[in-house]
């Protein structure tokens, strides 16, 4: 860890003190903190990582190479740690207070099956959830379940005055809430062609994004590409089958996301 200094900024700024928008993400502040952001950082603890990426986008003016910067030090951080421990992908993407991964899976499918989330708070990890496991269910019924429980979340966080975000790697489980739920209400909870499957579930996520979805960014994200909040939340759908728990129930702590993401892929 780093403890931001006067000399750190100073490596970190232009000759005019200039700070652009991904470093002040990497200080933990926002664009309306520009004009104080000295101040704001001080004695703040850094990662190692976010010092170093900090002084590497030092005085770059293009927004693309800034980027690139940004995407090839990932990579390198990869490459250090093996890709085992996967230097966490909310940095940079993270909009809200509160940023909340989801995942589901089933073994086979159908199989056994379970739901996870990662929870992270000012861009550090947090908590993380288990449950929902079904002897016979469906990676389509566990990831709703997952996104259900992380609307459950997000709408007490937003009672608490805090922004979230919420990302999901399921497109499916999205689209049933965003897009497809809207005409099926219409239509009296029909559809042309069949049943709609995961009803019930469907209908509970779909009222309760609807009764939050002003504070609340659902996102989706690719399974499996380097987001550590993503990995973490798969790894809890299978621990939630291992441990067969029917509860959504917090993982206890202490965290060692290293041993985690050497868990069973789901």
């Amino acid at each position: 860890m780093q403890i931001v200094t006067e000399a750190l900024l100073q490596l970190g700024l232009d000759k005019s003190n200039t700070i652009n928008a991904e470093q002040l993400v990497l200080l933990g502040l926002k664009e309306g903190d520009v004009e104080n952001f000295t101040a704001l950082s001080l004695g703040k603890e850094l990662s190692d990582a976010r010092a170093e990426l900090f002084v590497l986008l030092a005085n770059i003016k293009a927004k693309t190479t800034r980027k690139t910067i940004i995407s090839n030090y990932k990579d390198l951080q990869k490459f250090r740690a093996g890709e085992s421990s996967l230097e966490d992908e909310t940095i940079l993407s993270q909009k809200g207070d509160v940023c909340i991964y989801c995942d589901g899976g089933c073994n086979p499918n159908p199989g056994k099956a379970g739901s996870g989330v990662a929870i992270y708070r000012g861009e550090k990890l947090s908590e993380l959830w288990y449950g929902l496991y079904e002897p016979m269910g469906t990676n389509n019924t566990a990831e709703l379940g997952a996104l259900y429980e992380s609307l459950m979340i997000a709408k007490h966080e937003t009672e608490l005055g805090n922004k979230v975000e919420i990302k999901c790697d399921s497109k499916y489980s999205i689209d049933c809430i965003q897009t497809w739920a809207i005409n099926w209400e219409k239509k009296g909870w029909t559809k042309k062609g069949g049943e709609i499957k995961n009803l019930e579930i469907i209908k509970k996520a779909y009222f309760l994004y609807n009764e939050i979805s002003a504070e609340v960014n659902l996102s989706h994200i690719k399974a499996h590409a380097g987001f550590q909040g993503n990995e973490l939340a798969d790894r809890m759908t299978m621990y939630a089958i291992d441990k067969k728990s029917k509860e959504f129930v917090r993982y206890p702590e202490p965290i060692d996301v290293i041993k985690l993401l050497k868990m069973r892929v789901g």
